[in-house]
């Protein structure tokens, strides 16, 4: 099970039920937060944030390398564009692979529009495939995808989740594709 901490007090609870420990893209530099992580031994995946450029996550990495963890996943889930808009570059991917660490790409929120329906977050979900088969084709490890039975019922994510449906069509692609390539 993976879930998100967001503040250091959380991180021993989280330590006794988590298989991974999940520091969210906007905290990705909070140094206590990703210290406080990585001194669980647990496998840590840091979401980079969508303000930094992909070399910077090396410094992040060194974070959670500095006590001895070695178990790292990185998540790329684009970069802010303009006003109400993420970017996913496919650069980014064999960047951050380049430190040895699995790489996933986060298909779902790279097409995330932050405050993009004015007090909420928009999305085009209709891009997450070419987002996802895209990331693998570069040597992504894996694919972080949100799923809702009804996305338009969903309480979060809901301009940016696949359904049920596509995700079996989706999935069955990517595993072809993997192979490939």
């Amino acid at each position: 099970m993976l879930s998100d901490v967001h503040e250091t007090w959380q991180i021993e609870k989280a330590a006794e039920v988590l298989d991974i420990i999940q520091i969210p893209a906007f905290l990705c530099r909070q140094t206590d937060l990703i210290l406080e992580a990585a001194r669980t031994q647990k496998p840590v995946n840091i979401k980079k944030g969508q303000f930094l450029a992909p070399a910077e996550m090396k410094n992040v990495i060194e974070k959670v390398e500095s006590t001895g963890n070695h178990k790292i996943i990185v998540t790329e889930r684009g970069f802010s564009f303009g006003y109400n808009n993420l970017v996913f570059d496919v650069r980014s991917i064999p960047i951050m692979k380049g430190w040895g660490y699995p790489v996933v790409i986060d298909a779902s929120h790279s097409v995330q529009k932050p405050g993009g329906q004015g007090a909420t977050s928009g999305g085009d979900h209709e891009f997450i495939p070419y987002i996802a088969k895209a990331g693998v084709s570069v040597g992504a490890d894996g694919v972080f995808l949100e799923v809702h039975n009804d996305p338009r019922k969903a309480l979060s994510d809901k301009y940016n989740s696949l359904t049920i449906n596509e995700l079996n069509s989706l999935v069955k692609s990517l595993v072809k594709m993997k192979k490939v390539v």
